[in-house]
C-alpha cells in the first residue's frame, strides 16, 4: 500500500487542526517507548560491566576463596580440624596436582590502617606473589612492580593502587616514600595504573575496590605475622589460571575434592569458576528483560488503543469529508490510506520523542542512581519500529472503516 507525498501532507495537516488532541493521543507510545529505551540501557550498562568484571577476574580462572564455617559448635569443631582456613600448603599442592594451570596465585587481603604522607586511613592490604600483576594484567603507573628478589629476599617494599596514591600522596611523587601498615614501615616502589574494577557484587560475590589496594610481598606478611593478626586464615584467596579454558567446570570438581580432603571435610573455602557466574548473571538478566519488556509492552498497546480511539471518533467526526471525497473519486484504498497514515505519523512521532526522553531517562539513572547505563543503537532501532508498528495494527480498523463507509450515507451525515 503505498503513500503519497500528497496524502502524507494531508494526513499532517488533519493532525495538526488538533494539536492537544494529538499530543494526548501519543503520550501512551512516548512512555512506552521511553521504558523500553531506559530499560534496554539498563540491560546493556549491566551486561558490559559483568562481562568486565568477569573479564577482570578471569574468564580462564578458577577462585578459591576463603570462608568462615558456620557458627556455634560447628563452627568450633571444623576450627579443631581446619584450623588455618586456606593455607599456602593449599597453594602448593595445588600447584602439583593440576599440571595444566599457567599459574597458581595465592593472596591475603586485609583492610587495615595504613599512615603515609600525614594521613591516617583504612586501605585493602593485598600481600601476593609477583605473579599477581601478570594475573590480572596491571599496567605501571609510575616506578616499578614487585620482583620475585623482594619476595625470596623478604623486603618490605611496596605498591599503591591509584586510588590510594591520590588519598595518601596527592601532590607528590611517592616513589620512595616510607609509609606504614601497622607497626610496619613499607617503602613505595611504584604505582598501579587505575583499574575498572571499583567495588560492587555481581552474583552475590562481592568486589572490593582494587584501586585502593596496597600491594606488599606474601612473604613478609606471613613472615611479619603481626600486619593482621586478627585474620585467622593465612590466605584469603588462591587463584588457579589455565592454559585451556575449556575444562574449567571439571578443574573445579578436582579443587573441590582436594581441598575438601586436606581440610578434613570442613567446608572453609569456596570454588568460584567466574565463567559459570557469567552464565548465572546473563540468566538473571535475560527474566529481567523480559519483565522489564513486558511492562514497556503494555504501555505501548495501551498508547495504540488510545491512537485506535482517537482515529475511531476522527472518522466519526469527518463522516461527511470522507463522503465529498468519494464522492470526486477517492477509492477506499485512498481513504484508507489516509487514516492509517494519520496513526502511524502519530505513533511514529510518539516514538521518535519517546526515544530522546528514554535516553534523558538512561542519563539520569546513570547519574542519580549511580548504575551504569548504555543506550544501544539496535534498541532504538526496535523501539521506533515497535511503534510505528503500533500505528499500523492500531490504525488499520478505523482506516477500514473509513474506507467501508457508504458515499450517500455519509454525504447525508450531520
Amino acid at each position: 500500500m503505498l503513500i503519497t507525498l500528497e496524502q502524507l501532507r494531508g494526513a499532517w495537516d488533519g493532525l495538526s487542526s488538533h494539536r492537544l488532541r494529538s499530543g494526548l493521543t501519543t503520550l501512551g507510545v512516548i512512555f512506552g517507548v521511553a521504558a523500553v529505551v531506559a530499560m534496554a540501557s539498563i540491560g546493556e550498562g549491566a551486561k558490559r560491566e559483568a562481562l568486565r568484571q568477569i573479564e577482570l577476574m578471569g574468564a580462564s580462572n578458577v577462585l578459591i576463596e576463603d570462608r568462615a564455617p558456620e557458627e556455634g559448635e560447628a563452627q568450633k569443631a571444623a576450627h579443631e580440624k581446619s584450623p588455618h582456613g586456606v593455607t599456602l600448603a593449599d597453594a602448593d599442592a595445588l600447584r602439583s596436582i593440576i599440571t595444566t594451570a599457567r599459574r597458581v596465585v595465592p593472596a591475603k587481603t586485609d583492610e587495615l590502617e595504613v599512615s603515609g604522607g600525614g594521613k591516617r586511613i583504612r586501605l585493602n592490604v593485598v600481600a601476593s606473589t609477583p605473579d599477581l600483576f601478570d594475573l590480572n594484567k596491571m599496567r605501571l603507573l609510575m616506578g616499578r612492580k614487585i620482583d620475585p628478589q623482594d619476595e625470596v629476599n623478604q623486603r618490605r617494599v611496596c605498591m599503591l593502587g591509584w586510588s590510594t596514591r591520590r588519598e595518601l600522596f596527592p601532590l607528590v611523587n611517592p616513589i620512595g616514600k616510607d609509609l606504614r601498615i601497622k607497626n610496619t614501615v613499607f617503602t613505595v616502589v611504584g604505582v598501579v595504573d587505575r583499574r575498572a574494577v571499583g567495588g560492587g557484587e555481581i552474583e552475590g560475590i562481592k568486589l572490593r575496590d582494587e584501586n585502593r589496594d596496597i600491594y606488599v610481598p606474601l612473604s613478609v606478611e606471613l613472615a611479619l605475622k603481626n600486619l593482621s593478626p586478627e585474620s585467622g586464615s593465612d590466605l584469603t584467596r588462591i587463584t588457579v589460571e589455565m592454559e585451556n579454558p575449556e575444562h574449567l567446570s571439571a578443574v573445579g570438581n578436582l579443587i573441590q575434592r582436594t581441598l575438601q580432603r586436606r581440610h578434613r571435610g570442613v567446608e572453609d573455602f569456596s570454588v568460584i569458576i567466574p565463567e559459570q557466574l557469567l552464565r548465572q548473571h546473563q540468566a538473571t538478566q535475560r527474566i529481567f528483560n523480559i519483565v522489564m519488556g513486558t511492562i514497556a509492552s503494555i504501555s505501548l498497546i495501551v498508547g495504540g488503543i488510545g491512537i485506535m480511539n482517537i482515529m475511531l471518533a476522527s472518522v466519526l467526526e469527518r463522516t461527511r469529508e470522507i463522503g465529498i471525497r468519494r464522492a470526486i473519486g477517492a477509492t477506499q484504498g485512498d481513504i484508507a490510506r489516509q487514516f492509517l497514515t494519520e496513526a502511524v505519523i502519530l505513533s511514529l512521532f510518539g516514538g521518535i520523542i519517546g526515544v530522546i526522553l528514554g535516553v534523558i531517562l538512561a542519563k539520569a539513572i546513570s547519574v542519580y542512581a549511580g548504575w551504569e547505563t548504555a543506550v544501544s543503537i539496535w534498541a532504538v532501532v526496535v523501539a521506533v519500529t515497535v511503534s510505528a508498528g503500533v500505528g499500523v495494527v492500531f490504525g488499520w480498523l478505523p482506516a477500514r472503516s473509513a474506507a467501508k463507509l457508504d458515499p450517500i450515507t455519509a454525504l447525508r451525515y450531520e
